[in-house]
């Protein structure tokens, strides 16, 4: 479908990744400029954090599933990307917007009784997101205890993300229902937009996988192919960290993080092990131990102080740090 556009970046040269990278960016400036008209339009901020944004930002990890399904036995590749865009979500990109700006889901000082619900019922929410964190990651770890994600492990994951995501969306309904609101006829053109990112954002993709499959000198490698997308398809996710939490949004800051986290693990592996069988590597072992432990410090302060201290923010930020070293450089 795109080969004869494909064929005219590649005679751009030593532009040719460049060129895709930026097409990479657009394409999600575009579907995050959509999302912030659909929040101004009413959807909710966790809401909009837990159904539309994490398809909006792990669209590129959906759409590198399908790029590598043509590829054999590239199994191993989609579990790094997807542990990798994880565990930077749950760690650095929240830790330096907490370091920046803080992250305090209730709001220090006296506010209105109304605010103060509403605060509260967004942090139920978001303690809910964070408890799936659990359940999916446990269920991924302990389906692939046999050292193996075969068809069977990856309908079964599956079927968990859409239980997850049916029940969310009878949840904004259930809201809407009771407030007497409904969305406008017109979030359909945004949506249409965000489509169309997405269509941008896979013939990107596929562009730079292919690239790099044929690079075999320096760092940007087919060897480093399952690091590079993830960090790849981690940069949206950061743009809308660092854009909303200079909002004051720290609800959906969060449930962003937390959602996008979602559709990598279990849904990007669940598709991919449904359609052929991945091994469970020792990196699996290891990021769901540190997603584990994130999610944890997460629903902590969350439940307990309503907001991440800075220093934790620091914390994480310095794990990633280490989570780097140990899984590449070391």
């Amino acid at each position: 479908m795109f080969e004869p556009l494909h064929t005219t970046l590649e005679q751009a040269g030593g532009w040719t990744p460049l060129l895709y990278l930026f097409l990479f960016l657009d394409a999600s400036f575009l579907m995050i400029w959509r999302q912030d008209a659909l929040a101004r339009k009413g959807m909710e901020g966790t809401a909009l954090g837990t159904l539309i944004m994490p398809y909006c930002s792990g669209l590129g990890n959906l759409l590198f599933v399908f790029v590598m399904l043509r590829h054999r036995d590239a199994g191993g590749e989609v579990l790094v990307n997807s542990i990798v865009n994880n565990v930077t979500n749950l760690t650095l990109l929240i830790g330096l917007p907490t370091l920046i700006w803080g992250m305090s889901v209730i709001p220090v000082g006296k506010i209105k009784a109304r605010e103060a619900v509403e605060h509260h019922v967004n942090r139920l929410s978001l303690l809910v997101t964070l408890i799936a964190v659990f359940f999916f990651t446990g269920a991924v770890w302990m389906l692939a205890r046999d050292g193996e994600l075969n068809r069977g492990d990856g309908m079964t994951l599956i079927a968990l993300f859409l239980f997850w995501q049916a029940t969310q969306v009878f949840d904004v309904m259930k809201s809407n229902a009771r407030k007497n609101t409904s969305l406008p006829r017109s979030i359909a053109l945004d949506l249409l937009l965000i489509g169309l990112g997405g269509a941008i954002s896979y013939f990107a993709i596929e562009g730079l996988v292919e690239w790099l499959m044929k690079s075999r000198t320096g760092f940007l490698n087919a060897g480093n192919l399952g690091w590079l997308s993830g960090w790849l398809m981690v940069l949206p996710n950061a743009l809308m960290a660092f854009y909303y939490a200079w909002k004051k949004q720290p609800d959906v800051v969060y449930s962003s993080q937390v959602g996008d986290g979602h559709i990598c693990i279990p849904l990007c592996v669940g598709l991919y092990a449904t359609f052929e069988p991945m091994e469970a590597t020792r990196m699996l072992q290891t990021g769901c131990l540190v997603i584990g432990a994130a999610a944890a410090i997460h629903f902590v302060c969350v439940a307990t102080l309503g907001r991440l201290p800075r220093w934790l923010g620091a914390l994480l930020s310095l794990a990633y740090a280490g989570f780097v070293y140990s899984g590449l450089i070391r």
